[in-house]
């Protein structure tokens, strides 16, 4: 089973990680890329690449005949395929071996046990292993499930078989949503594994994401490395992970962690894995979700109860980075070593944990505007110099990581995951990696698309996650509710003075010159349409800036130089992230980004707020149109659905209609902005 030069079947950040452990160890690595991924990081980190075929997945990453041809190109003798993609094919993994590759993860027979999400539950039970209570049954027909549904009661949730990673999965809290449940995960599924089969859980109220990391070799030898808490969700997607789970006795700690290593067993299983579960959480009696996000500070207010395996997954996890940092390993480097034959490097007992991780998942996407994903060009992306001074990178205590697949310059595209980077600290406490993490947040902003890092920096300062007392579904409630965490954050009268500063200094990289006396300024938030006019006057590198509120600022010195706005007012000396290009300004006051634009003397029409236009948020593809030509549509009313980044986004009438038009076709890829469909609206007269 030895092998000397290693495939990496996947892109981005995970291809990277990979390669770097693998060159560590002495080994040559290949990368693989798509059309859109041809300039990408993990390309030019590998010793050799091949092109495997266009942008969409399915053309590529997802074609086990083009890596197959690329591992013969290159004279590979295995494939590791890191997360997602075809990580968890069982046909994959066998065609692997057919063509005399060896698998960097498990083998085929224990892939397809755990795939088949009802019989690994029916496995656990025999393996004594508790599960959530449910249907797993052969009935997939809509009737049947609706039956089995109201046996069980709300809430539950619906899940594709084959399914992972969030994907084919709907919560239904009353009965009534479960035919449109059932059709968007059996729509979903059949679209990412090929499978629309679902099964039913009831849902565990408040519950917590806890889940163990497991190894096993060969030999007959098999260990845990301990519980990581990914607690932090929306819509099953994790957001932030840490390890260890807060809250947990040593007594449930230890039932877990053999509860986990029985799962591994049961199957047969070789190389890395984590066997999720879902925990009882009990809040103090009283607290509410309201009063959770109202107290600010306070010991842990909830505990962990009973425990329910929920499924495996048979690969290396994204939230990995926390386990390394706790435990000192490197898990790839134990996939090679056990890939290669060798025994698990060390026993249950030697395995030592030591203080604690986070890591935070940076997603292109807008949580403010419902989480929607976000495609374009990377402006600003520099993490060495958030790494600088902090240590070797590796997660000793008190150091930070960052594990990345984009670099400044290239492009975010609408044909993968959202997922960019993942950002971790490790403490001696809990914490002291929650501040380490928020710092390491502040020093690294992601400019040129819309991420997640404000809302993460301040999801690690919130009540309910300080206290322990997050559940899997709590931020969807925000999301429901419009809660205050979910608000994007509004500059104050200070942002708006450095934007106009910032414009001021753009052309000699320092104020323009005392020649010039004053002049009028208007900027406009394009995200909020708001309007300020404001008042510049330089003198030399100062410069005074008046809001039309009345507001002054007296800046002594302004300089843009690189990407570096500073400034000094009164007396103090500070300096923020800041791209001004074309009349627009970025600004990167910490993990928060504002964005300014010059207002043009000829304003155009917003045709994205026209009721009469249905046009694309994202980048992405067709998966659903709900209407026709000539159908009659009534304001709300749900008429095409667009999928990008594993994420669906239901377009809907803005008005009472009739449709003219449908431009867009099922399965077929749309540019942001494009015209999908036309509707007559019954309104004589439309304001723009």
């Amino acid at each position: 089973m030895s092998f000397k030069k290693i495939l990496v079947a996947n892109r981005g950040e995970i291809a990277c990680r990979v390669m770097r452990t693998a060159r560590a160890l002495g080994y040559r690595t290949v990368a693989v890329y798509s059309d859109a991924d041809q300039h990408a990081p993990h390309v030019a980190l590998a010793d050799e690449a091949v092109c495997i075929g266009e942008a969409p997945a399915a053309s590529s990453y997802l074609s086990i005949e083009a890596l197959l041809n690329a591992a013969r190109q290159t004279g590979s003798d295995a494939v590791h395929p890191g997360y997602g993609f075809l990580s968890e094919r069982a046909d994959f993994a066998e065609a692997c071996a057919d063509a005399g590759l060896v698998f960097i993860g498990p083998p085929a027979s224990a892939i397809s046990a755990m795939a088949d999400k009802a019989g690994a539950k029916r496995r656990m039970l025999a393996a004594g292993v508790p599960c959530v209570p449910g249907y797993l049954g052969e009935d997939q027909s809509t009737e049947g499930l609706t039956e089995q549904a109201h046996r069980l009661g709300a809430p539950l949730l619906v899940k594709a078989i084959n399914g992972g990673g969030g994907r084919g999965m709907r919560l239904v809290r009353d009965l009534a949503e479960l035919p449109q449940a059932i059709a968007g995960a059996r729509r979903e599924a059949l679209h990412a594994f090929g499978d629309g089969s679902l099964l039913l859980e009831r849902l565990i109220e408040n519950g917590r994401h806890i889940e163990v990391q497991v190894f096993a070799d060969a030999h007959g030898n098999a260990v845990h490395l301990g519980e990581r808490d990914c607690t932090a969700q929306r819509r099953h997607q994790k957001m932030i992970e840490e390890a260890p789970a807060p809250g947990m006795t040593p007594a449930l700690r230890q039932q877990m962690g053999q509860a986990a290593v029985a799962a591994a067993r049961a199957v047969n299983y070789v190389g890395a894995g984590t066997v999720e579960f879902i925990v009882e959480q009990h809040l103090r009696e009283g607290a509410s979700s309201k009063e959770t996000s109202e107290r600010r500070a306070g010991p842990p207010q909830a505990s962990v109860g009973a425990f329910y395996f929920l499924e495996m997954n048979t690969r290396l996890q994204v939230e990995h980075p926390v386990t390394e940092c706790v435990t000192g390993l490197d898990l790839v480097e134990w996939q090679l070593r056990i890939a290669a034959g060798e025994p698990l490097p060390l026993k249950q007992d030697a395995i030592e944990f030591h203080g604690h991780a986070i890591e935070v998942r940076l997603y292109a996407e807008d949580p403010y505007d419902g989480f929607t994903p976000q495609t374009g060009a990377v402006r600003y992306w520099r993490p060495q110099q958030a790494l600088a001074g902090r240590g070797r990178g590796q997660c000793a205590y008190g150091e930070v990581r960052i594990d990345s697949g984009i670099q400044e310059g290239g492009q975010i595209s609408p044909y993968y995951d959202p997922l960019v980077a993942k950002l971790i600290a490790h403490g001696r406490d809990r914490n002291d990696a929650i501040r380490r993490l928020t710092a390491l947040l502040d020093d690294a902003p992601l400019l040129g698309v819309r991420n997640n890092a404000a809302f993460l920096r301040d999801l690690l300062d919130h009540p309910a996650f300080r206290e322990t007392v997050m559940h899997t579904t709590l931020i969807d409630q925000w999301l429901l509710e419009s809660a205050p965490q979910l608000q994007r954050p509004e500059p104050d009268a200070l942002v708006w003075a450095l934007a106009a500063a910032a414009l001021t200094a753009q052309n000699t990289g320092v104020c323009r010159p005392a020649s010039v006396a004053a002049w009028g300024l208007t900027l406009t938030q394009p995200l909020s349409a708001e309007c300020r006019a404001l008042r510049v006057r330089p003198q030399g590198a100062q410069v005074s800036v008046t809001l039309n509120a009345g507001q002054t600022f007296e800046f002594e010195s302004v300089q843009l130089q690189e990407h570096k706005l500073s400034y000094l007012l009164g007396g103090v000396q500070r300096h923020c992230t800041c791209l001004v290009r074309d009349g627009s300004v970025t600004l990167a006051l910490g993990a928060t980004v504002y964005e300014f634009n010059e207002v043009s003397a000829y304003p155009h029409t917003n045709q994205a707020l026209d009721p009469r236009q249905l046009r694309s948020p994202v980048a992405g593809t067709v998966s659903a149109i709900a209407v026709a030509v000539g159908d009659t549509v009534s304001a709300g009313q749900p008429l095409l659905c667009v999928e990008a980044m594993k994420m669906e986004m239901w377009l809907s009438a803005r008005a009472d209609g009739t449709v003219r038009a449908v431009h867009a076709q099922l399965q077929g890829s749309v540019a942001a902005g494009s015209l999908l469909a036309e509707i007559d609206i019954d309104q004589e007269e439309i304001e723009p």
